[in-house]
């Protein structure tokens, strides 16, 4: 079997994330083509998959209207620039792998999925949690009556303070007119997760949550607005010096640095954080997304569940709980314990969870799992290896979209049909 023919459009670190699958299995799939803005990215994406000069472009217009002979796309753009391309490859009869969120907002997610159906094309939704080792061991352990009925569920994401600096302070999510709320931009993840474990719709969501940290009025005495001029950046938590330097002196060239400089040296690296984004005070920034979130939801049937986002912790793998008639599952991430009502017994099981639980570390395994089955999809042309398919994942985007008007309002919200 010939291997799957893809291009890419956008080549940050998702989209680059995702190719290096390509690269370990030049025999299933080959990147042939890449749209990149960033001339540098562009041309590192193009040189690693061998892609001639003339399949490269700087917008996914030009590389669509080109014809390049493909199976698929993989779109690994900003959250605002996902739409487009999506219904535009639709059209040309492609199928598609789409970064999350399918769009920022639920109108366009479901034109988005109207497209995909009425043109006939996969679309696989890039909800890597879903492809988890671990989440495809909790999933088979609650399908297969281990704990009994789910009665209710608790989900907590620790986003970690540094990552909340990175990524939601000081980096490209830290706003949501450009890009998205928080949940939406972070944990649709989670929402998604809870939709596929408990394996029913959402249908009423609450919520409660702010920005509660990374304000002005919570600026240190005598903090500059750089970190790098600062007085008391030693003694700062969210010291972007401390991160990314010491990324930079441990040889660690991968997310989060990456997306500070593409030249990893200290000269590089002070450059950027004098001149750029990730070297501002987080208590002088131009964020708005909320840093501490909770969602309450009722799935059909009844089940209840409360997820809870917040920055102020190490990170890591998320932390659940599920509660069922017969029994009591924890979740880490790289553990799951049951207890069983009838025995007392609690028994260990070993997801085999491969890498860290963030994009660094594949999250988890989902990212190489969401690749194996996307490119399986297309190859056979069987969609059933998609778990994350415009059927299973419109209704925790809408759920999603209705949390975050939830908190606005100060109300119970329906989920939208």
């Amino acid at each position: 079997m010939e291997p799957v023919r893809l291009v890419l459009i956008g080549a940050g670190d998702r989209g680059t994330g995702y190719s290096r699958w390509a690269l370990a299995h030049p025999d299933r799939a080959r990147i042939v083509a890449v749209a990149e803005p960033d001339p540098a990215r562009r041309e590192r994406l193009a040189a690693a998959h061998g892609i001639a000069a003339a399949d490269t472009y700087a917008d996914w217009p030009e590389l669509l209207a080109a014809g390049i002979a493909a199976d698929a796309v993989i779109i690994a753009t900003q959250d605002s620039g996902h739409v487009a391309p999506a219904l535009a490859a639709a059209r040309a009869g492609l199928h598609i792998m789409l970064e999350k969120p399918i769009a920022p907002t639920p109108e366009d997610c479901v034109r988005v999925v109207d497209a995909v159906r009425e043109a006939g094309v996969m679309l696989a939704v890039c909800h890597v949690l879903r492809y988890a080792p671990y989440t495809r061991m909790v999933k088979q352990l609650v399908d297969s009556g281990a704990i009994g009925e789910i009665v209710s569920v608790q989900h907590h994401e620790p986003v970690g303070f540094w990552h909340q600096a990175h990524s939601f302070v000081r980096g490209h999510w830290r706003r949501q007119d450009l890009a998205s709320f928080m949940l939406l931009a972070k944990s649709c993840h989670d929402i998604d997760w809870l939709q596929h474990v408990v394996g029913r719709d959402i249908a009423r969501v609450s919520s409660f949550g702010g920005l509660r940290h990374f304000r002005p009025e919570n600026r240190p005495e005598g903090a500059a607005d750089r970190c790098l001029d600062c007085a008391v950046e030693p003694d700062c938590p969210y010291s972007a010096t401390r991160l990314y330097g010491g990324q930079l002196a441990q040889g660690r060239h991968s997310w989060p640095l990456s997306v500070v400089t593409q030249v990893f040296t200290e000269e590089s690296l002070l450059s950027a954080l004098r001149e750029g984004p990730y070297g501002r005070c987080v208590y002088a920034c131009d964020n708005d997304v909320v840093d501490h979130q909770v969602v309450a939801m009722e799935f059909d049937g009844g089940v209840s569940a409360v997820f809870t986002m917040n920055a102020f912790n190490t990170g890591g793998h998320r932390r659940t709980r599920l509660f069922g008639t017969r029994g009591e599952l924890v979740c880490e991430g790289d553990s799951i314990t049951v207890y069983d009502f009838v025995t007392g017994a609690w028994t260990q099981h070993d997801p085999s969870t491969v890498g860290g639980a963030d994009s660094a570390g594949g999250h988890g395994g989902g990212d190489e799992g969401l690749m194996e089955a996307f490119v399986t999809a297309v190859a056979t042309g069987d969609p059933a290896p998609i778990l994350s398919g415009p059927a299973q994942t419109l209704n925790s985007h809408l759920a999603t979209f209705a949390a975050e008007q939830a908190r606005l309002d100060g109300t119970v919200v329906t989920v939208a049909r």
